[in-house]
């Protein structure tokens, strides 16, 4: 929980004690009691009435999916280029296939001396 063990706790515990002493440090205890219960009593209360709005989905959500903790940037980017090469393999073929149909035309050969055909629109 943010970075602390037990150990800290415990310091931080210590270091209240100090610095509010023993008179104030019952009070402030209870205090951060209550704060605890009203986070709790909040949550409960958002969680219902999520339960409330989405009806029977919200049973079936498995919230371990929506897990942001559990996404890997490098798995989604290398899943990503895995299908982006497998459409480029399947265009690759296809063009292939393509090309080993097409039937080439006639050749025209030029005579020697004969400058080839330029197209000035082309440049």
């Amino acid at each position: 929980m943010f970075g602390l063990s037990g150990e800290k706790l415990i310091i931080l515990g210590l270091i209240a004690a100090f610095v509010l002493g023993p008179d104030r440090l019952p009070g402030y205890a209870q205090k951060l009691a209550q704060f605890v219960k009203s986070i709790r009593r909040m949550a409960e209360g958002a969680k219902t009435q999520l339960s409330e709005e989405m009806g029977e989905e919200f049973n079936d959500l498995d919230w371990k999916k929506l897990d942001p903790r559990q996404y890997d940037p490098r798995r989604i980017i290398r899943d990503a280029l895995v299908e982006e090469g497998r459409d480029l393999m399947a265009a690759k073929a296809t063009a292939v296939s393509a090309l080993n149909e097409a039937k080439p035309g006639k050749v025209n050969k030029l005579a020697d001396g004969e400058a080839a055909p330029f197209d000035t629109e082309a440049t």
